[in-house]
């Protein structure tokens, strides 16, 4: 039984290795994946604080794997739109 779990860890993990949709090696760091982090990030946000805060961790996390600095700068555009809704949504609440 301990060879076979090994045997078809194995393979799943090989599975993983080639599932670029569902497993790209740029949004997996260590055993953590993107998405995960994104979730964890923005569960007190909604609508679109948390697609903006979501973005930042998505170009932040893939830069040194994928576009480097264009990553950096579209997480900072994120990030200042962000800034900005979030200052209306507090002005509204007033």
């Amino acid at each position: 039984m301990t060879r076979m779990k090994t045997i078809l860890n194995s393979y799943k993990e090989k599975e993983k290795e080639q599932d670029i949709v569902n497993y790209p090696p740029h949004y997996t760091q260590g055993d953590v994946e993107c998405i995960d982090a994104i979730k964890a990030a923005t569960k007190h946000l909604t609508g679109i604080e948390a697609f903006c805060v979501g973005n930042v961790y998505k170009y932040l996390w893939r830069c040194e794997l994928k576009n480097g600095d264009e990553d950096v700068d579209k997480a900072e555009w994120y990030f200042k739109k962000f800034k900005s809704e979030r200052k209306l949504r507090k002005n509204q609440d007033k």
